[in-house]
């Protein structure tokens, strides 16, 4: 007798742990809010395996109803702040691509965020002093897509990075009929097709940010197989070339760099060489980051006449990078953020900006289980929009992410394989970019912040 009443309580048991799982799984899945695993300390000596199971799932149901509370705030003050008007395309947190969340077209934006896309955008060269300056906003914005933008179709090769210049166009960097294949390097990374010459076709297109259309283009035989665009305040161009192993400084449509870092076709691993470098990002200061890259795995930091200050990791800094990917800057927090793409994170060391006081010390790090192979970061205020590349069974998607509490607290978009993402510093917009394996799969998708 005594048998079969102590089966019944283990089988009761069970049965109230099924309920706590089933409980937690339909509140994780009815809210779009991102949650780190949670697991509350207990003596281990104090409770059964029993306890310890029903007291996590109980600290697990706390913390999602609390969250769900915020989030349900968080909507509401965004929709009170946005106040779409009558006839709008509908619009929600979870606007991915192909989703009826997302903006119909451009042309037909509710006036409030057309005002914002367009009317901000085309106002910005006579108030550039004044973008330089970002303030974090009080509701962090969700992006939310564009549908049927571009208005016109493009043949572009593998579109491998994004930028945004001082007047707000989306500017993009692309490869043309070149591919990075097995065949591409050797294992000592030289270029194989050195013979072939530069690219041909522009390589940098200059797009509308209403209809996507190309504006103006320049870049053709200057570039071999091109991966990072930033541009800065003053409109330079920062591009990264990892066949010819360099970072250049341009004016735009000039075919002579201002300043190039790194020997033409020489990888290496000394200050003065790069190995297919990735990425820069440019401070207001002129100090600028160069991510390098697929080899060396370190950032270089250079003052603005291009000579070195720090590499970055140094002893006695305890960070490991696997392939940097992309990298931008947070000045407020005197943070760099970078996509430390093998790694499956972001992490975010001090820039070191304002001071040397700071540097080396442990980073700021975004690394949560579905975050996966971070490809690009880019910076908003004091938040962080990321893309993820494939990743295993993990979903391909966009993330917005805060480094002072080391948290993801959204989730964004849809994507096949996101290689870039820029964002307009008075946050009117946000672009992704694409590559593929032919021009319609090598897409950039326009993004409204809400």
């Amino acid at each position: 007798m005594s048998n079969n009443n102590n089966m019944g309580i283990k089988y009761m048991e069970l049965l109230c742990g099924l309920v706590f799982i089933l409980v937690a799984v339909s509140i994780d899945l009815s809210s779009s809010n991102h949650l780190p695993n949670h697991r509350l300390e207990y003596p281990e000596d104090a409770l059964t395996v029993n306890e310890r199971f029903f007291n996590d799932v109980r600290a697990l149901i706390k913390r999602r109803l609390k969250e769900n509370a915020a989030l349900q705030e968080l909507r509401m003050e965004s929709e009170n702040v946005v106040g779409i008007g009558d006839g709008a395309a509908s619009i929600n947190s979870h606007g991915g691509r192909g989703s009826s969340s997302s903006i119909s077209d451009s042309n037909d934006l509710p006036s409030n965020l057309e005002h914002i896309s367009a009317g901000s955008i085309s106002n910005s060269d006579s108030s550039r002093g004044s973008m330089n300056v970002v303030t974090t906003p009080n509701v962090v914005p969700t992006p939310v897509l564009v549908e049927n933008w571009p208005t016109e179709s493009h043949s572009f090769g593998q579109v491998t990075a994004v930028a945004i210049d001082p007047h707000g166009n989306p500017v993009i960097f692309h490869r043309a009929d070149r591919y990075w294949d097995a065949n591409t390097f050797n294992e000592s990374n030289i270029f194989y097709l050195i013979e072939y010459g530069p690219i041909k076709e522009k390589t940098i297109y200059i797009l509308d940010p209403k209809t996507g259309t190309i504006k103006s283009g320049w870049g053709e035989e200057m570039f071999y197989m091109p991966h990072g665009m930033t541009i800065d305040v003053h409109g330079n161009y920062w591009i990264t070339d990892v066949a010819m192993h360099q970072a250049f400084k341009f004016k735009p449509f000039d075919t002579q760099p201002l300043l190039t870092i790194g020997k033409r076709f020489k990888p290496g691993s000394s200050v003065n060489h790069l190995c297919k470098p990735t990425s820069v990002a440019v401070a207001t200061t002129g100090e600028f980051f160069v991510a390098d890259g697929y080899c060396n795995s370190r950032i270089l930091k250079f003052n603005a006449a291009g000579r070195i200050l720090r590499t970055i990791p140094q002893p006695p800094e305890f960070l490991s990078l696997q392939v940097p990917h992309g990298v931008t800057l947070l000045e407020h927090l005197d943070l760099l953020c970078i996509a430390d793409r093998e790694n499956m994170r972001v992490v975010c060391p001090k820039a070191g900006l304002k001071s040397s006081q700071g540097e080396g010390q442990p980073a700021a790090t975004i690394q949560e289980p579905d975050l996966g192979r971070v490809y690009g970061v880019a910076a908003y205020g004091d938040i962080v929009y990321a893309v993820n590349g494939p990743t295993s069974m993990l979903p391909v998607r966009g993330f917005t992410i805060d480094p002072r509490s080391e948290t993801i607290i959204g989730h964004w978009g849809e994507f096949k394989n996101p290689h870039s993402i820029a964002v307009c510093v008075n946050g009117s917009a946000l672009y992704v970019t694409e590559i593929g394996t032919n021009h319609q799969t090598n897409k950039v998708w326009k993004y409204v912040l809400v």
